[in-house]
């Protein structure tokens, strides 16, 4: 399985890469937990990124960066010769990181229709701004409970979203990741991929002690919990949610994993339509023991790393 190295930078002075074949990218390194793939460590450096070597670094929405921060990750092939390219988004208003989705999803699109099997996969990290995200299921914008008027008060946004499921509720201290991967390639149908992406929250939370499960009633990442959440539900709290979106065999969406997000908030809804049913996080779970988030985004990376090289090792046997 590849390594993966995560750390803090400011941007002096850059421009993001964008379909470049190079891209120069000045940086100071601000929390030293850089590690290049050649072993480079240094707290100022300047990488030109050619083809084949992404180092993942992405800073947002802004054309241009300047002493703006931001999360980058290096990408390497796996010994299954499987690239999965990380990108931190940092901090990111639903709308743009959607945007961000798509490009990746068509890129990846297009390099199959041209037959090349060996453009990397993506998996997408942000933290939203607080937003609740309604599907198109019918029903779904009833369990929306909170008034214009509130929701304005608690500074949350509304958006429509064309991934599967009901209505959820995204903001800080939460790990959003949204995978988009080929179906195809890893030989996974629907039912199969969610699976999957259960299975990598389950192993990520087992890492921190916590002992998380499915329901088969309910699809999600669930885990008990003696305060119940919120409201007094069921003793079975969902820690973290998903919905995805697959067109043409590649994915979009993903899942949401509650680290130390406000479980306030939930209140303006019903999560995920299932009335009576709780919401929690690993904050509530482990209080001042609970992981920070840069610990669960490093683990939560490399349990997809390995699920991706499993899979993709099963089907070159196959």
């Amino acid at each position: 399985m590849a390594a993966t190295a995560w750390g803090s930078v400011v941007c002096r002075e850059a421009l993001p890469p964008e379909g470049h074949a190079e891209s120069r990218l000045a940086i100071d390194v601000v929390r030293s937990s850089l590690l290049h793939p050649r072993g480079l460590r240094s707290q100022s450096v300047a990488w030109t990124t050619a083809p084949g070597q992404d180092f993942g670094l992405y800073p947002g929405t802004s054309p241009a960066c300047r002493n703006s921060a931001l999360q980058f990750a290096v990408s390497a092939p796996s010994q299954t010769g499987e690239t999965l390219q990380v990108i931190d988004l940092g901090r990111m208003g639903y709308a743009p990181a959607y945007e961000v989705q798509v490009q990746h999803r068509e890129a990846l699109v297009a390099a199959r229709s041209q037959g090349d099997g060996e453009e990397p996969m993506c998996l997408l990290l942000v933290e939203h701004d607080p937003v609740i995200t309604v599907s198109r299921r019918p029903g779904a914008g009833r369990h929306l409970i909170a008034s214009p008027a509130e929701l304005t008060r608690l500074g949350i946004e509304v958006c429509e979203t064309d991934r599967g499921g009901d209505i959820t509720y995204h903001g800080p201290g939460q790990i959003v990741a949204y995978p988009i991967l080929d179906l195809q390639r890893l030989h996974l149908g629907v039912a199969a991929y969610l699976r999957l992406l259960e299975e990598i929250i389950i192993r990520t939370l087992a890492r921190f002690g916590i002992e998380a499960k499915r329901d088969p009633a309910a699809t999600g990442v669930w885990v008990d919990d003696p305060t119940a959440g919120i409201d007094g539900g069921a003793a079975s709290a969902k820690i973290a949610a998903l919905g995805i979106r697959v067109s043409r065999w590649v994915t979009m969406h993903g899942l949401a994993l509650n680290v130390a997000t406000n479980l306030d908030h939930y209140r303006a809804i019903v999560p995920c339509g299932l009335v009576g049913r709780s919401v929690t996080s690993l904050q509530r779970l482990l209080g001042d023991a609970a992981p920070a988030m840069d610990e669960v985004k490093v683990a939560l990376v490399e349990e997809f790393r390995t699920a991706v090289s499993e899979r993709s090792a099963t089907v070159r046997r196959d």
